[in-house]
Formats: structure tokens, C-alpha cells, sequence
């Protein structure tokens, strides 16, 4: 039965206590689906709160106190948006509440009720979807991720999450348009000289550790004393096509790889994806001892570098990240092989 749009508040109350008591799952998510559709935010709250509760004393009822919260980061005025950001609010969520909030709120509309360190998140959420932050309003809080609140000129438009009532879309960046074709890679170029490089091995793992901890992806990573084409072959690969692409596209797809929570894994937010992608880059380029490196002398260093996609004829779908990248200058290279099917 769904609940009666036409009740008093307390009328409606008392239908949230007996389905609570109940603890009447599919009761409770159409009180919050119909709550949402009205717009009653402090009902809403009410629910989210009481499920809450519930949960304390052995009633299941986290998945409706999951979606109260959500909707109303998503959907509510900013004052009621606001209430839910917490460090142990939206841990089951498809993705953090910080990054749902940061949708449809400015950070001048929120800046004044939030606090702390996940008040830090929503303002760099808000630099990622084009916001431009007064520096006063982030003067005081803890900068959970070292980077300043704006985005260098060379790094890219990361693409934004786009959530829904029920569900969220994050595509990958566009593919390289033609792809290289699949060539040999090592015909008459001798053995590959593979080195090891533990940290650029531990930043990928840790970019990409949604994929291979909470799903079903694996990661791996080559460095050679060579160039892009060695390294690819150091992942064990005789053909493939590598396709040159900026600096500015690696980015976007190590901070889409980052963010993500490939095929079975929670979302972890565009501002880690970001984070992530930036301290990759800064390892690779030797420079993570000198952390937070300034964005534009970060940006000179990188010039230096030579990224590609690179594609061994793999069916497509699934979640990848397949780049290589060279420094010409050193005579180093890596390749970035990450995959997690659907």
C-alpha cells in the first residue's frame, strides 16, 4: 500500500512508526519514493532518521535510511542537503554523498552549513562541475587532498557523474578516433630492458583498487628503460596499436579510472579520481617527496612526457584502462594495463 499523500503530518508519522515497527522494507522505500515526489524534506528526514535509529536495534532498515539520504542530497534544498553530509552518512550509497550533494548545490549555497574535512570534498566536487571558489570560504577548512580549488589550464574537463533518483552515469572518456592499428611490437628491436618501479606500480594499484578489491578486475603495470611501444610489450603483449593522445586526455581517463567503482565496486568520487590521477602523474615524474607540487610547476614537468592508448584487438565493454606513457628525455616508459568485465 502506498502512503497517503493527503495525510496530516502526524497521520503520516504514524504510518512511518508502524512500518519502522514492522521493519517493512518495501512499505518504507515507497513512503521514501513519496516523500521525494512531494517534496516533504523534513518527512524525509524523519524517515531517514528513524530507519536509522531502527538499525541500532537489529531491524535492517539501512537500505531506507541509504535512500532517504541520498534523495535528499540529490534532491532537497541545500539547508536539508546539508544535514546528511557526515562522515558516517551514505556508506552504502552508489556513490559518496559528497559528490551526489555537489550536483545540483553551488558551494556558495552550501559553503556556510557545512564543516570539516567533507566540506572540503563538496568544494572541490563543486571546482570539478566549473565552480569558481572564494577563497575565503574554504579559508578554514582541513584541504583533505593537497590540491588548490581550481583546475590548472593544462589539466581537462573531467566529466561529471550524472546521479538520478535510482541509479548514476559515469561513462568513460571518448576512445581515441581511429585507433591505431595492431602492429608487432618487438620485430627486430631486441629484448625488453624491464626495470621495476615499485612506486608507479603502488599509484596505479591504488587508483584502480575499487576495480581489484571490491570487484572482479586486476591491474598491472610495466616500466622499462625504453619507450612506449617496449613497455607494452613488457606487459607480455606481441601485437597492439598505440594511438598518441595529450596529456590532458591521460588525465581524464586516470581520473575516470579513479573515481570509479568498475563493474561491481562502490563509486569513490571525482575528487579522489582527480587526486589520484595527479599523484600518478607526480609519480612517475619523480616528484611525489616535494607533495602538494605546485599545479603549474607540476605542469611543466609533464611536458616532457608522451602518453598513448594502446589496444591489443580486445573486445570492448567491460571497464579498461590501457595507457602508456614515455619520457624521452630519461629513456623511461610504463604501460597501464587495468580491466574489470561486466
Amino acid at each position: 500500500m502506498a502512503a497517503d499523500l493527503t495525510a496530516t503530518p502526524g497521520e503520516a508519522d504514524e504510518r512511518l512508526d508502524e512500518l519502522v515497527h514492522r521493519a517493512d522494507l518495501d512499505g518504507l522505500v515507497r513512503l521514501v519514493d513519496d516523500r521525494t515526489a512531494s517534496r516533504d524534506w523534513p518527512g524525509l528526514r524523519r524517515a531517514r532518521d528513524r530507519a536509522r535509529y531502527a538499525v541500532r536495534t537489529g531491524r535492517q532498515l539501512w537500505p531506507v535510511a541509504t535512500l532517504a539520504e541520498y534523495r535528499l542530497a540529490l534532491a532537497a534544498p541545500a539547508e536539508w542537503a546539508a544535514g546528511v553530509i557526515a562522515d558516517d552518512a551514505g556508506l552504502f550509497t552508489i556513490g559518496p554523498l559528497t559528490e551526489v550533494i555537489a550536483q545540483h548545490h553551488t558551494w556558495t549555497e552550501l559553503a556556510p552549513l557545512l564543516s570539516g574535512p567533507q566540506a572540503s570534498v563538496v568544494a572541490h566536487e563543486r571546482v570539478l562541475r566549473g565552480e569558481r571558489i572564494d577563497p575565503a570560504t574554504v579559508a578554514g577548512l582541513p584541504n583533505v587532498i593537497d590540491l588548490p580549488y581550481r583546475l590548472a589550464p593544462w589539466e581537462p574537463a573531467y566529466p561529471p557523474a550524472t546521479y538520478g533518483d535510482d541509479g548514476i552515469q559515469a561513462p568513460p572518456p571518448e576512445l581515441p578516433r581511429p585507433p591505431a592499428a595492431a602492429t608487432e611490437l618487438r620485430a627486430e628491436r631486441g629484448p625488453v630492458d624491464v626495470t621495476r618501479d615499485d612506486d608507479a606500480e603502488l599509484a596505479l594499484r591504488q587508483l584502480v583498487d575499487a576495480w581489484t578489491d571490491r570487484s572482479n578486475g586486476r591491474a598491472e603495470l610495466a616500466s622499462v628503460d625504453g619507450d612506449a611501444r617496449d613497455a607494452v610489450a613488457a606487459l607480455g603483449l606481441h601485437r597492439a596499436g598505440l594511438t598518441p593522445i595529450p596529456l590532458a586526455a591521460a588525465l581524464a581517463w586516470l581520473a575516470w579510472a579513479g573515481a570509479s567503482g568498475g563493474a561491481h565496486g562502490r563509486r569513490r568520487g571525482a575528487t579522489l579520481g582527480r587526486f589520484g590521477a595527479l599523484w600518478t602523474l607526480a609519480t612517475l615524474l619523480d616528484a611525489t617527496d616535494d607533495w602538494p607540487v605546485p599545479l603549474d610547476e607540476l605542469g611543466e614537468l609533464a611536458a616532457g612526457l608522451r602518453w598513448y592508448w594502446w589496444d591489443a584487438g580486445e573486445p570492448p565493454g567491460g571497464w579498461r584502462l590501457q595507457l602508456a606513457v614515455e619520457d624521452p628525455a630519461e629513456r623511461l616508459a610504463w604501460a597501464f594495463s587495468a580491466r574489470d568485465d561486466a
